[in-house]
């Protein structure tokens, strides 16, 4: 099964423990992934197209006017969040795929258990 197609599986899958470890690694690796996405990807990307901060990317709907605040849509932020988003889901999977092989040689290493799982799995 390739990479691509595991990831999709992960992403459709509803097992609590694979939700339960994507939120635990996504809340620990806030910071670092903020930090991946706002300091190390973004800049560069701003700059090939003319030197933009992501974050100031927007698309006015109103100007302020007379003491109104001014409305519009966040779509920098918005791709920044998305993008915060992608790394953390793929950090959960990494670490949900190496468990799973850890489960599995563990399984393996038990006579007789081993054929027992196929046949239920």
């Amino acid at each position: 099964m390739g990479f691509i197609q595991e990831l999709k599986d992960f992403a459709a899958k509803g097992n609590a423990v694979d939700m339960a470890v994507g939120i635990l690694v996504g809340t620990a690796f806030t910071k670092i992934v903020n930090s991946i996405v706002s300091d190390l990807l973004m800049p560069p990307l701003g700059l090939v197209i003319g030197g933009v901060d992501f974050k100031d990317l927007k698309f006015v709907l109103q100007d302020a006017a007379e003491g109104k605040p001014e409305v519009a849509i966040l779509w920098g932020k918005f791709l920044n969040n998305l993008i915060e988003f992608a790394i953390i889901v793929l950090a959960a999977f990494i670490v949900v795929k190496v468990m799973n092989k850890i489960i599995a040689l563990r399984i393996s290493s038990i006579p007789g258990l081993d054929g027992v799982m196929k046949k239920q799995g």
